[in-house]
């Protein structure tokens, strides 16, 4: 079984530290969770805990003493060779080396199981991502909001939650039948027809390309009825259009979901009518103005929020709250997380808000909110699509430089952090591009086990590798699952593509460093301990580029 050191040593500090309680050396108090990091220098050691720091005031003494209470009574596990107190009241541990070169065999045995965790322990979680409006083609930020949700999801379900990964298809309200008007306008100019666009409308060429379509399609079918039917006999085929065209650009991107959820069945459904009678009948619902309002500012938001305009029309609050009923109570996830574009950020209370009055824990509902995408070549800002003059599409940018790059890319910061995307850089092919770097690793991995295709290292003795670039590589590679726990607990995947990056970073030095594949007969031990740390390093690489949604290349 693959020990984690990091959550090891948590626990030996917590038991050391009610062991010295015990024994009289610390006074009685409530033991913390004890901070566990990986020092900044490697001469401090594998790992080092803050913990005498933390309770020097709760203790009342000085911390090196408390740091000697609890380093001498820490269990000496096999995987530890030394634990050292350095001032102001550091503890620090080092990793036996021998036990270090065991867990090769332990990530072997694991395969594409390596890193995986029992966090979760199966809760349901479902996350709901770019969610855009069906009325034109997806923009290049849809892309981070895809690349964060998908590697959120991805993580959490290596780390053992039950996730359900969704769409929430906007096809309802003011916007949709502001698209169908469009339509219809570029539907009737393509036959000739003086029909202006509405003022509000889209003025995409996409919208010109689909109005030309219908018409090269059905004639003057449309304009043949009254315009109400043609609306109507539209919004289905214009929805379908541009669904079609956004699920096109997630599966280019790698992106899949389990569930795509019209926001129209709310209504259908009769459950926008439900809820609203839930919120009238626990009083959370007035009167005022012609209109229906969601009292949400006695439940913690800073105004109230209209569900029916005073011309009858629906607000967005009314199928939202309804939205989320449907996701806590009528399916029962235990967590909702939402990824949402700052613009966003103001409907925040609003949710929080509406999940009390429906009885749900505010805290069940997690909402990301990410930045703008500002996309460069070389030093320019680039505004328009070259294709069409008009703004950049996502697919625009996967045409230009595909989805392993824009994946790795758009997820490599934290959302709440503004992000530049170098159009030029995410294509060279060199070690300036992250991703060409990474994946290049990976293909040089693959080409060394092809190489030595014919030499059996299934026994080969992981005690031969003592080399500091073996042992490297080895601590690297057991940091994955610390990545996958912290990207998990703190919901942001841009852990994944640092840890890829440092990944090959330490894997090149070793290649330069240690021979795999020596032709002497001698030598063959090493070489089969060596080939399976190779074999290893790749599964270690392999997984954090799946996690990411990025491919694996065997060659480059």
């Amino acid at each position: 079984m693959l020990v984690r050191p990091l959550t090891e040593i948590q626990e030996l500090v917590r038991e050391a530290i009610l062991a010295a309680q015990g024994d009289g050396d610390l006074p009685a108090f409530d033991v913390p969770e004890p901070v566990v990091e990986r020092p900044q220098h490697e001469e401090h050691g594998d790992y080092a805990t803050t913990v005498a720091l933390q309770l020097a005031g709760v203790a009342r003494m000085p911390p090196m003493r408390i740091a000697e209470a609890v380093a001498s009574r820490v269990t000496r596990a096999d995987f530890i060779a030394q634990v050292e107190v350095v001032r102001p009241g550091f503890v620090n541990f080092t990793l036996d080396e021998g036990w270090l070169s065991r867990q090769v065999d332990e990530i072997l045995a694991l395969g594409d199981r390596y890193a995986n965790l029992e966090l979760g322990q199966g809760e349901k979680v479902q996350v709901e991502y770019v969610s855009a409006n069906p009325t034109g083609p997806l923009h290049v930020g849809a892309g981070r909001n895809a690349a964060i949700g998908d590697g959120l999801a991805n993580v959490l379900e290596a780390a053992g939650y039950d996730v359900q990964r969704e769409f929430y298809i906007n096809d309802a309200g003011t916007q949709m039948r502001v698209f169908m008007n469009t339509l219809y306008a570029r539907y009737a100019q393509a036959l000739g027809r003086d029909e202006p666009i509405p003022d509000e409308g889209y003025p995409g060429a996409y919208m010109v390309e689909l109005g030309d379509l219908l018409a090269s399609q059905e004639g003057t079918r449309f304009l043949d009825m009254p315009r109400e039917e043609a609306l109507d006999a539209l919004y289905d085929i214009g929805l379908e259009a541009m669904l079609a065209t956004i699920r096109d650009d997630l599966r280019l991107m790698g992106v899949n979901y389990d569930r795509w959820f019209s926001e129209t069945s709310l209504y259908e459904d009769g459950l926008v009518d439900q809820v609203r009678a839930l919120l009238e009948e626990k009083g959370y619902i007035a009167h005022r103005d012609g209109a229906v309002w969601f009292v949400s500012s006695e439940l913690g938001d800073e105004k109230d929020n209209v569900l029916v305009r005073s011309d009858g029309e629906p607000g967005y609050m009314a199928s939202d709250i309804a939205y989320h009923y449907d996701k806590f109570i009528l399916r029962g996830f235990d967590k909702v997380i939402n990824v949402w574009g700052a613009d966003h950020q103001g409907h925040i209370p609003r949710m929080k808000a509406a999940m009390r009055a429906i009885d749900v824990d505010p805290d069940r509902l997690v909402i990301i909110v990410y930045q703008l995408v500002t996309l460069r070549r070389g030093g320019e800002i680039v505004r328009l699509s070259k294709r069409t003059g008009d703004i950049i599409t996502l697919r625009d940018v996967l045409e230009e430089i595909g989805p392993d790059a824009l994946r790795f890319l758009l997820m490599a910061r934290a959302a709440d952090s503004q992000m530049d995307l170098d159009l030029d850089l995410a294509k060279e092919q060199s070690s300036e591009n992250p991703v060409y770097y990474v994946q290049y690793a990976h293909a040089r991995i693959a080409s060394i086990l092809r190489y030595a295709e014919h030499i059996d290292y299934g026994d080969g003795d992981v005690s031969l590798l003592q080399h500091p670039a073996e042992l490297a590589l080895i601590r690297l590679m057991l940091r994955l699952p610390e990545v996958v726990e912290k990207s998990v607990t703190s919901l942001s995947p841009h852990y994944l593509p640092h840890y890829a990056l440092e990944l090959a970073g330490t894997f090149h030095p070793f290649y330069k460093q240690c021979r795999v594949v020596s032709s002497l007969p001698e030598d063959m031990p090493l070489n089969k301990a060596r080939l399976k740390l190779v074999a290893a390093a790749k599964i270690a690489l392999a997984r954090v580029l799946d996690l990411m949604g990025v491919a694996t290349p065997e060659s480059m």
